[in-house]
């Protein structure tokens, strides 16, 4: 059930340019990119692109969102064994553009756990990343949101917020690869977020919105090295 680090892990969110056919399409580029690169990349689709990605593509696969839901009466939401089944490898909670309360993201953890899928929770400062690994998530993504979509990375503006989110996770709980985010663009973004103590990093525009998609996630990968 693991996931092989350093990781890029690229997040789809909504747009255009990663939804529905063309959600398939960019992932098939992310694919021929790892294999390419015998590196390891992980695409995080809308819950409705999740069946349709999965078919056209090997590499992970994860859901941007889960519910604290059971299964019978929840009308309108997700539970972990519906990504399952539609193919998800993951589930990405907590995201800052997707809010998640501490006591509820405990309990997607051990749901996602339950039913094998792995777990990639957000946090926005070290302090709240250091709550969060004592949930024991798969993956922790530390992401200050004034940076998220930016044309500066955190790596470069807040390289103490990696380097103090890595020292605190570890204290409490080697196991919990961090990764960090927020307007990562280039391999040296990747490179110097790599040589804070991160195992990979998040990422959404800096490839959603790229010219040329296939050239950036390259390009990226270089810095994985």
């Amino acid at each position: 059930m693991g996931l092989d680090t350093p990781v890029l892990v690229i997040n789809f969110k909504t747009y255009e340019t990663a939804t529905a056919k063309k959600a398939e399409e960019l992932a098939k580029i992310c694919e021929k990119a790892a294999k390419q690169n015998n590196k390891s990349i992980v695409v995080v689709v809308q819950n409705t692109d999740l069946y349709r990605v999965s078919k056209k593509v090997g590499i992970p696969v994860f859901a941007q969102h889960v519910d604290d839901a059971k299964l019978g009466k929840s009308t309108g939401k997700t539970t972990s064994l519906a990504v399952k089944e539609d193919g998800a490898r993951g589930v990405l909670i907590n995201h800052s553009e997707d809010r998640t309360p501490l006591k509820t993201i405990r309990v997607l953890i051990d749901k996602c756990r339950a039913e094998g899928l792995l777990s990639l929770v957000c946090a926005r400062t070290s302090g709240e990343a250091k709550k969060i690994a004592y949930l024991k998530p798969d993956f922790l993504a530390i992401e200050p949101p004034e940076l998220i979509g930016g044309d500066v990375s955190v790596s470069t503006a807040k390289p103490e917020v990696i380097s103090k989110s890595v020292k605190l996770v570890n204290k409490v709980n080697s196991e919990v690869n961090v990764l960090c985010g927020a307007g990562v663009k280039t391999s040296e973004d990747v490179s110097k977020a790599l040589e804070l103590g991160a195992k990979g990093v998040l990422l959404a525009s800096g490839v959603t919105k790229a010219v040329n998609p296939e050239e950036t996630i390259n390009d990226l990968l270089k810095g994985l090295n």
